[in-house]
């Protein structure tokens, strides 16, 4: 099924977990994606590997989300061979975890800079493009901790909670335009972004999820093709929650 064939898309943290698999998904139905990464090259030759038979539909590119002067840069290069842009997915993001009384300013300033700065850097540049063609769907990966809170996590939570924010304001500032503005809101997924957690961690998270697991990458990306579809045009402002009933 080829629905977003001629369609471009930008995905960020495009290499690993989720990413990956929302670029995979593009791919699969004939989107041309550039997928942004941050500093894990192995990681972007693993995928580049994978996806051989999207040849030049698949371009991967270094870029620290972060920063807006890197980020605009990136936008001239993608604007020299595209006029327009269909679809940008913001899913770079980090975890910093540590209780806010023993948090230093840098990693706080850390995780909002890559979660909610680069969410807002991508945004910037990608609606002007989206304005020209009248059309344009944006889909930003959240998440639960941004209403929920858990404990060591006050940075990622206010840089989640700042994405929802940004989310539903953008969304009715470009409603009239076709641009369709969104979250959505992964619970525990089974990738390495947790692969930090002890097995003793895994089992009590996966006890505070109804169905008993964690997601799966592909079960978020299934999402994200939604809401970039054209049978997503009547949603906009919406966090859509896939994390099993929590």
């Amino acid at each position: 099924m080829q629905e977003f064939l001629q369609q471009k898309a930008i995905v960020t943290g495009a290499t690993r977990g989720i990413g990956r698999a929302i670029t995979r998904a593009l791919l699969d139905r004939g989107a041309t994606v550039y997928g942004l990464y941050g500093s894990d090259q192995s990681a972007a030759a693993e995928l580049a590997d994978q996806c051989q038979n999207a040849g030049d539909r698949l371009q991967l590119v270094r870029c620290n989300v972060a920063d807006h002067e890197a980020v605009g840069e990136f936008y001239a290069t993608f604007e020299a061979a595209h006029d327009t842009l269909d679809i940008l997915v913001n899913n770079a993001g980090i975890r910093r975890d540590q209780l806010l009384a023993l948090m230093d300013i840098d990693t706080w300033q850390r995780v909002i800079d890559v979660n909610l700065t680069g969410t807002f850097n991508m945004c910037k540049y990608a609606v002007p493009l989206m304005l020209k063609q009248k059309y344009g769907r944006i889909i930003s990966v959240t998440s639960p901790a941004s209403y929920l809170g858990f404990s060591g996590q006050g940075n990622y939570a206010a840089a989640k909670a700042g994405q929802i924010g940004l989310t539903r304001t953008l969304a009715k500032e470009v409603a009239r335009k076709k641009i369709t503005v969104n979250c959505v809101s992964p619970g525990f997924v089974d990738t390495d972004f947790i692969g930090d957690l002890s097995d003793e961690q895994r089992a009590a998270y996966r006890k505070m999820v109804p169905m008993r697991r964690f997601g799966t990458a592909e079960e978020i990306a299934d999402a994200v093709i939604f809401l970039a579809s054209a049978r997503a045009s009547y949603i906009t402002g919406a966090v859509i929650d896939i994390n099993g009933g929590i």
